[in-house]
């Protein structure tokens, strides 16, 4: 016969259900937050400020003239000559689709060793010069 007190101890207690009315067993009405008051009430909005004029919180933000600031501004993926010195073999096409990333621009950190082909990505001056002194290719 199975009985409540012969089943075996569980290793997790369930979690206490704070807030659920007076017959949840803990926090009954108040759920720990004292009588009453503002603490013991819910959340405000982040935009309420308890004044009369409603666009008191949009004044106080900065003013930023224009709203093409956030559009068109594109952020290039940055690859050091150093990192695709490691991860490309000799002969291989660098291109954005092997890098796996968007907008991609090299720069001249580091040292090329190897001949590669770059095609469709953005070369800086110095970069240029150490692909070309590697024996390497840029393609457009």
């Amino acid at each position: 016969m199975n009985t409540l007190n012969s089943l075996p101890k569980t290793s997790a207690k369930s979690q206490k259900r704070r807030g659920r009315g007076i017959g949840s067993g803990v926090g009954g009405h108040t759920t720990g937050r004292g009588a009453k008051g503002d603490k013991a009430r819910g959340k405000t909005k982040i935009t309420f400020d308890g004044t009369k004029i409603k666009k008191s919180w949009i004044k106080r933000l900065p003013f930023l003239r224009g709203k093409h600031l956030t559009l068109k501004r594109s952020h290039s993926t940055i690859f050091h000559l150093g990192e695709i010195d490691r991860l490309f073999i000799a002969g291989k096409i660098v291109s954005s689709e092997t890098l796996k990333a968007k907008n991609v621009k090299i720069l001249a950190g580091g040292q090329l060793t190897k001949a590669l082909t770059f095609k469709g990505v953005a070369v800086s001056a110095g970069a240029k010069e150490q692909i070309l002194a590697a024996g390497g290719t840029i393609t457009q």
